[in-house]
């Protein structure tokens, strides 16, 4: 049970909430409970769906992007999110469940997305502490200096759902998955 109510429906959001929850509805086909649960902030959730929006039209891959976010929520441990991230990688990015598996170690058999993961992972564990050498190789692996940013964000917005969904105690609305052994 979450920690905060998760409002049952559209119309029992914040009404300041609920445009935004009729379009996560519109595109998705449903309104899982991370945007409910953040609907109760209209602000974070107009700023999340903003940066999630933003970031999807960015230089990054669809693959790319799941591949950082199931790397973010193992390092981070958010079932919710490892739930949702496993489920949008293998039916949204078409990752193979050996691709999805090696991103949540924090690598990918793609050799260039590995880097990409690989910085993300570092950036999480080392909450941002990385060295110049750890930038120098992304933009050696062909990154451009807007996609390096757009990994970074895309690590910020990840750690962002992670932290609300496991401050809130968000229920898990995706089928359910097994944390990796260490």
């Amino acid at each position: 049970m979450s920690r905060i109510p998760t409002p049952a429906s559209i119309s029992e959001a914040p009404e300041a909430s609920r445009a935004l929850l009729e379009a996560v509805n519109s595109l998705l086909g449903t309104v899982p409970n991370l945007f409910r649960i953040t609907s109760n902030s209209p602000k974070t959730l107009e700023g999340y769906l903003g940066l999630n929006g933003a970031l999807s039209a960015g230089s990054l891959s669809a693959q790319t992007r799941e591949r950082i976010a199931l790397a973010v929520a193992e390092i981070n441990d958010c079932a919710y999110c490892l739930a949702a991230h496993d489920y949008l990688g293998r039916n949204v990015a078409k990752l193979s469940s050996e691709e999805i598996e090696s991103a949540r170690r924090g690598h990918s058999d793609d050799e260039k997305a590995a880097v990409a993961v690989e910085f993300a992972a570092k950036i999480t564990n080392e909450r941002g502490n990385v060295s110049s050498d750890d930038v120098q190789k992304v933009r050696s692996a062909g990154y451009s200096d807007a996609e390096l940013v757009e990994i970074i964000g895309n690590v910020a917005l990840n750690i962002l759902t992670n932290y609300i969904n496991r401050v809130l105690a968000t229920e898990i609305d995706f089928p359910s998955v097994e944390p990796l052994s260490k």
